[in-house]
């Protein structure tokens, strides 16, 4: 049920004061879940968002999804001073503050006078702790920390087996996903009726959102890239793809194609709303979209990896399946030369290098081809998957721990429901089925343009006299392959022989 796990306000029961919404993951005003509780709780409502440096000082000091973030603020300030105009409530906007969470928050929740606090669910096992501490401090002066689900369809416990234990098994989890959908699930919350409860902005607090300098970080390529932020963005993307949505089944292996719906960062920060996604996709589904049938799949993909990683916190870290947390993966000085290659798209196969460059240069990776490159790394290269994990953690501006995670184990086939560990992609039979003109290696390795589409795909295997032509000599306009692909897979198979049992 939509209902918080921490006790709720009933129609009954009288309303408080004044109450406090901390944003997080969930950077909207519009049918969110802590935002809804709060205005109907309290007479008086703020709202507030956190720079916390615990999650800020270990980033590069350029980093898209910061600038994305802040961005997205100024958007979710607009939200909440023209929710506020509406109600004939002048004034109303987000607190914006930079320090220890647990610090600002019960410091600003006493000099607001609040008695609670309202947050949506965040269950990655860092902000679990963290809000365990925060709900500590709060209670200390009085004030109640109540959370409630807003970042996924179904959470925790909501989806079991017959024997109420959590899936490690997609299908079946979506199965029984599918069969406990219905409309109560993805309808929204009615903020706007509500809103009358927001509070103007006291005159002591820093009006409007800090720039990125303000914060200690400089700006990146984000607006060069067709990334919208904020809700607006949110918004502009989701009408675009619903007029594809139909061809999403056909279209979305083909990285030089406009087949995905690119709202993976928004749905990571909550500037759209999941219930809103949920329920376009399966009104359509239900209308016989195939397109749309199999991009919900996508979102159940989402809530499953949630589930997991909040019932099996050890994944971060450890193999989902104990067993393969025996693999010897390559390390030491020539692994460490193949990861580089592998980063900096040097491999010498060129969908794995336009790949990695794509993620260099624009924070996106087409899901596809993150597949081909986290099997490339685990098992051509035989490196960690865990390796590739905090890589992609770095640059994706989608980085989220569930997802990232799951994605990563399913490629290294040491995670739940993962393909079997002897299923290992070739990159250059990938490249030529998914890429088969080379329109999206060329857009990333414009030194090999100049190859035919047939030989695009593998260079090393063109003739002198057709590499000539295109103007590449190996080694200098472009790396031959760091390792052969069928010997790589026999070493791949030996490595996983020690959990053929497993």
């Amino acid at each position: 049920m939509m209902a918080d796990t921490h006790g709720m306000h009933h129609p009954n029961s009288p309303l408080i004061a004044s109450a406090l919404v901390w944003f997080r993951r969930d950077l909207r005003a519009d049918d969110q879940a802590a935002l809804f509780h709060a205005l109907k709780s309290a007479r008086q409502v703020w709202c507030v968002f956190i720079f916390d440096p615990a999650i800020l000082d270990p980033l590069p000091r350029a980093d898209r999804r910061v600038e994305f973030i802040r961005d997205s603020l100024v958007d979710l300030d607009d939200q909440l001073r023209s929710l506020g105009i509406a109600h004939g409530v002048a004034g109303v906007g987000l607190i914006v503050r930079h320090g220890d969470v647990q610090v600002e928050l019960p410091a600003l929740a006493a000099q607001l006078d609040v008695q609670a606090v309202y947050a949506n669910h965040d269950d990655e096992p860092g902000a679990l702790a963290r809000d365990a501490r925060v709900r500590g401090k709060l209670a200390e002066a009085g004030v109640v920390l109540h959370t409630s689900k807003d970042h996924v369809v179904f959470e925790r416990d909501e989806v079991l087996t017959a024997s109420a234990s959590p899936y490690s098994v997609f299908t079946p989890y979506k199965n029984a996903w599918l069969r406990k959908l219905e409309p109560y699930f993805v309808k929204p919350y009615p903020v706007a009726r509500h809103a009358g409860a927001l509070a103007a902005l006291h005159a002591d607090q820093p009006i409007g959102v800090p720039t990125l300098a303000q914060i200690g970080f400089e700006p990146t390529n984000l607006h060069q890239l067709k990334l919208p932020t904020g809700s607006t963005g949110a918004r502009e993307l989701l009408a675009d793809f619903l007029d594809r949505i139909d061809d999403y089944a056909a279209a979305r292996d083909f990285p030089a194609v406009k087949g995905p719906s690119y709202l993976s960062t928004h749905l990571r920060f909550g500037t759209v709303s999941i219930r809103r996604l949920a329920r376009e996709a399966w009104q359509r589904m239900q209308a016989g979209s195939r397109g749309a049938e199999v991009w919900l799949s996508e979102l159940i993909w989402r809530d499953f990896y949630h589930q997991i990683l909040f019932h099996h916190p050890r994944v971060v870290g450890h193999a989902f399946k104990p067993a393969y947390d025996a693999i010897a993966w390559a390390h030491g000085k020539h692994a460490d030369a193949l990861f580089a290659a592998w980063a900096e798209g040097r491999t010498g196969y060129p969908l794995v290098d336009a790949a990695m460059l794509q993620l260099l240069q624009t924070g996106y990776m087409h899901n596809r081809l993150r597949m081909v490159v986290a099997s490339f790394l685990t098992k051509d290269l035989g490196l960690d998957w865990r390796r590739g994990e905090a890589w992609f953690a770095t640059h994706l501006n989608d980085f989220d721990l569930a997802a990232n995670n799951g994605g990563w184990q399913w490629a290294a086939s040491t995670g739940c429901d993962a393909q079997p560990y002897f299923r290992i992609f070739n990159p250059v039979s990938q490249s030529e089925r998914f890429d088969p003109e080379g329109k999206f290696i060329r857009r990333y390795l414009p030194q090999l343009a100049g190859l035919p589409n047939k030989l695009i795909h593998a260079p090393w295997l063109a003739r002198p006299i057709d590499l000539l032509a295109a103007g590449i000599t190996l080694d200098q306009q472009y790396p031959r392959p760091v390792v052969a692909h069928d010997e790589a897979r026999e070493r791949t198979l030996a490595r996983y022989a020690v959990v053929k049992s497993g």
